[in-house]
């Protein structure tokens, strides 16, 4: 009986290994073809894995709670013989139960060949990259000696870890002893694992902030926002009202949201704007796609659907990733002014601050009048953006914020 190894897929760009959350099948159960047979955590979501075929669990390779590479074999399933045609592979060529019994943990396909037991070479973890993007552990510029590097890569440690360290070398500079003697001192404090999730918040802000990062802001009277609000059922959140606007006026104009690459920009080739939500122990950022040609009624159910599904793990991997921009809306904190960082492949981020009553003065009747305001913030990449063409995009941001019925 064909046995067919059960392999650790490829889970999303730049993600290199991903840890075993539950195991619902035992050995000898059933499962069919394409089921999640097992669910697994990444640094972005909750997700399962599915079974490459119809057939029984012979055999589980794998440890709650341990992280296993992408091409890791994770276990095996009995198929029958026309279960395997089914799928292309001859029984001849999968191989008996002794020969895949043979093959060390972590051999996948190399796609040569028959795709069966001949076919199977060692490699390692080769995540999928596409497009332009920001290495996973991309190191920081910092004066470290060759030895230090060594050991830090040793500890899995970056040079942002160890700011708070002063250095007793040579002009400050930082030596083993010192590292070590901070490591030691670290025993004498309470200590507990970060969670996957802001272990991937850290390193993509660490990431950021390797660029100048620069703000501006302005207050903005939301009244229009808020009675239009009031007229839709159900009610678009006042994030969706940004993401929207922005992606009008990015629509308009989308060189301002570039990225900068060597001496050339790289235009964005949709308008895909992704929204901070908060989650367990960090922030998720599921995307909406082509906003600037959807209207706002029809975008709010997928953005309702999207915000449940983040809070909960469970974005889809077709709903993260590849944004130009972020929304956050840090007045939900009753926060009115905030400098929140681009994600390190995006340039901008456009941020809400909470709204307050306050006088506003009416030009055309000469006197004040009581205004809902609320401050609204851009982060940007200085090499791409400068302070004016930041301005501009946000007075247009404000200016189709006070007609929210043409958004």
């Amino acid at each position: 009986m064909p046995r067919i190894p059960i392999i650790m897929p490829q889970l999303g760009e730049s993600i290199a290994e991903a840890t075993i959350v539950t195991i619902p099948f035992a050995l000898g159960d059933t499962v069919q073809c394409d089921q999640d047979i097992v669910e697994v955590e990444t640094q972005k979501a909750t997700m399962g894995v599915t079974s490459p075929c119809a057939g029984s669990i012979v055999e589980w390779s794998i440890e709650i709670n341990q992280s296993y590479a992408v091409g890791a074999v994770l276990g095996y399933i009995h198929c029958t013989d026309e279960e395997a045609r089914r799928l292309g592979l001859d029984t001849a060529a999968v191989g008996s139960a002794e020969e895949f019994e043979a093959l060390p943990h972590g051999f996948t396909p190399a796609d040569k060949g028959a795709p069966g037991i001949s076919s199977y070479a060692s490699r390692g973890v080769e995540p999928t990259v596409r497009g332009l993007p920001v290495p996973a552990h991309a190191s920081g510029a910092s004066f470290l000696s060759p030895r230090m590097k060594a050991r830090m890569a040793e500890l899995g440690l970056h040079a942002a870890d160890l700011a708070g360290i002063a250095g007793s070398g040579a002009a400050g500079r930082l030596t083993i002893d010192d590292l070590e003697n901070f490591l030691a001192q670290l025993n004498d404090h309470q200590l507990s694992n970060a969670s996957s999730m802001r272990v991937a918040v850290a390193d993509a802000m660490r990431r950021s902030w390797t660029r100048p990062i620069a703000t501006v802001g302005m207050p903005v009277v939301i009244d229009a926002m808020l009675a239009h609000r009031k007229t839709c059922n159900p009610k678009p959140g006042p994030a969706l009202y940004a993401l929207r606007a922005l992606a009008i006026a990015l629509g308009e104009n989308s060189a301002v949201a570039g990225r900068l690459v060597g001496d050339k920009i790289v235009h964005p080739r949709s308008i895909d704007l992704g929204f901070a939500v908060e989650a367990e122990d960090g922030v998720l950022v599921p995307v909406l796609r082509n906003a600037d040609r959807t209207p706002l009624g029809e975008l709010l159910n997928r953005y309702s659907d999207l915000v449940d599904l983040a809070r909960r793990r469970r974005l889809p991997a077709n709903a993260t990733g590849g944004s130009i921009a972020t929304v956050t809306n840090f007045g939900t904190f009753g926060l009115e002014w905030a400098t929140p960082i681009p994600l390190p492949e995006q340039t901008l981020v456009l941020g809400m601050g909470a709204g307050r009553v306050v006088p506003h003065w009416d030009a055309a009747r000469a006197e004040f009048h009581p205004a809902t305001e609320a401050h609204f913030t851009l982060s940007f990449d200085h090499r791409v953006l400068d302070g004016g063409g930041a301005g501009r995009l946000l007075a247009r941001i404000t200016e189709l914020l006070s007609n929210p019925s043409e958004l």
